[in-house]
């Protein structure tokens, strides 16, 4: 993985900086300065896991640079942290749009921490017995879904209507299919049955669930990411 550190010029050079301990943890690193371009090509082809804005004591700044960042296409749905001291913690809001924020002077153990933790909230993957979309992870084994990494309590239909939507992520399901490939084929029951589940799963799981689609006329789909 690689991350691109943001800051004024000459960040790569000061003392205890990011990109210092980022290379000691055997990250690669690539900088930029709050002014520079980046729409890069480079940045297109292979966006970072993360960015790091350096701000130091200037929080403005930092605010700045991630409006920047938010407009760069390829950057879009990367995680951003911003880098702060403890003076100007004070001056940053919840609302900003910061991913996470780490203090400054850097502990490199922690540092790698904040990355790899706002890394795994935007990653996607399927596996046999895991699935995970943003902050929601289903894990089929165990039978539990977590978001952020905190337990949400299910029932049964619900935890099986999510996972075949998520395991199937892209098709459009009608509710009768879904009541045959979910209840079961010999369940009788109303097809409002499974309008009943999804509002469920959307009161109890909120934007988690977001790419859980209504097909007027047809169904239900979870988008593919």
């Amino acid at each position: 993985m690689w991350i691109l550190v943001i800051g004024r010029e000459g960040v790569e050079q000061r003392e205890g900086s990011a990109v210092a301990c980022l290379h000691e943890l055997g990250c690669e690193v690539q900088t930029a300065t709050l002014w520079d371009r980046l729409d890069r090509d480079d940045l297109v082809k292979k966006p970072p896991a993360a960015v790091l804005i350096e701000a130091g004591d200037e929080a403005d700044a930092g605010r700045a640079a991630l409006v920047r960042v938010r407009a760069a296409e390829p950057l879009q749905e990367v995680p951003v942290i911003i880098g702060i001291t403890l003076n100007a913690l004070s001056r940053l809001d919840v609302g900003d749009g910061f991913d996470d924020f780490v203090l400054m002077p850097y502990v490199p153990a922690e540092l790698y921490m904040r990355i790899r933790r706002v890394e795994w909230s935007r990653s996607e993957f399927a596996q046999q017995e895991r699935i995970k979309m943003g902050p929601l992870c289903i894990d089929l084994a165990a039978h539990e879904v977590t978001i952020d990494g905190r337990p949400r309590q299910l029932t049964h239909q619900e935890f099986a209507l999510l996972s075949f939507l998520c395991q199937n992520r892209g098709r459009v399901f009608s509710r009768r299919q879904l009541l045959e490939r979910v209840w079961g084929v010999d369940y009788y029951g109303s097809s409002r049955t499974v309008d009943i589940h999804v509002r469920r799963l959307r009161m109890k799981l909120g934007h988690s669930v977001n790419n859980l689609e209504t097909v007027r006329g047809v169904g239900y789909k979870m988008k593919e990411p």
